[in-house]
């Protein structure tokens, strides 16, 4: 076997090359950004004289790294180049033709937290109004969709695999799968219960019964496209949120039940999150909401 005196950077690359795309056949979009990194990569080298394995160095991955932070390169594209080198480089090591973890090190820039997108409460409000829906089975699956998108805090996968056996309407609960297979309970509000009610007694005259909760005109149950598409169908009309998807619904739940005072730990419970640390970037909505408020209430604000 070849050892790293005797292999260039560019025969180690294409080696690399072949084993993602052929042995394990990763997807073309992800071999296509490998192979653009590293013969970034092996360019800026040969420009400073390093083509053989042997001569690299992490000072030549720290001046690599440098020179693409004064490009002006986000940290997330920094950091998935960086990712593309440690990927390289534990390759080279199981392969005998790299001694050294060159990569032991490199600290990738930190990424900052952007905060959550949610809609306003006043935006909200007209999903209840009424007329925004048809006056059809279909309009009423959606407006319902979208108030327990709002009202539940849960995922669109989540709301699109409710079952039938998945609401209590007598207690009040919907139980949910969640990721992991994680289960977990959301209590419903009354006048949330009776829409459900409302709409089941609807499906079924018109479509026949069915073990899951949401379906398509077919009879057939929803998929998580399907969530997608009634929500770009309809909240363009009511926000002007920079983004607009089914997680935003999620993040307004999360983002409401604080500025009302909503306890944190019970929240990270009603949205699932393994962590609590995944719950708190709602903290920083809440405590933006507050500022808001006080700069329009305060005499002096």
């Amino acid at each position: 076997m070849k050892n790293s005196l005797t292999v260039t950077i560019s025969d180690s690359i294409a080696l690399f090359h072949n084993y993602i795309a052929n042995e394990r056949r990763l997807a073309i979009g992800t071999v296509h950004n490998y192979d653009d990194d590293l013969h970034d990569f092996s360019a800026f080298l040969e420009e400073n004289g390093v083509k053989m394995l042997d001569d690299l160095s992490t000072t030549d991955i720290r001046e690599w790294q440098m020179m693409h932070l004064k490009r002006g390169d986000v940290p997330g594209t920094l950091r998935r180049r960086l990712s593309t080198l440690s990927s390289w480089c534990r390759f080279l090591r199981r392969r005998g033709l790299l001694e050294r973890d060159i990569m032991a090190s490199i600290t990738p820039p930190r990424m900052s937290k952007r905060l959550p997108i949610f809609f306003r409460e006043n935006e909200l409000e007209h999903l209840y109004d009424g007329g925004l829906f048809p006056d059809d089975l279909t309009g009423q699956r959606d407006a319902l969709m979208l108030r327990m998108l709002y009202e539940t805090g849960v995922r669109r996968s989540e709301l699109a695999g409710l079952r039938m056996a998945s609401v209590d309407l007598s207690a009040r609960m919907i139980k949910v799968l969640g990721k992991r297979n994680k289960e977990r309970l959301i209590p419903i509000e009354e006048e949330l219960m009776m829409a459900i009610q409302n709409y089941v007694k609807r499906r079924d005259a018109e479509l026949g019964p069915s073990e899951w909760l949401f379906v398509r005109t077919s009879g057939k149950p929803i998929s998580p496209d399907d969530v997608y598409r009634v929500v770009k169908r309809y909240m363009p009309l009511l926000s002007n949120a920079d983004r607009i998807s089914p997680h935003v619904f999620r993040h307004s739940f999360a983002t409401h039940l604080l500025n009302e005072g909503g306890n944190i730990q019970a929240i990270s419970e009603l949205l699932g999150h393994a962590d609590l640390s995944t719950t708190e970037i709602y903290t920083h909505l809440s405590r933006t909401h507050l500022k808001e408020v006080y700069k329009k209430a305060h005499p002096r604000g």
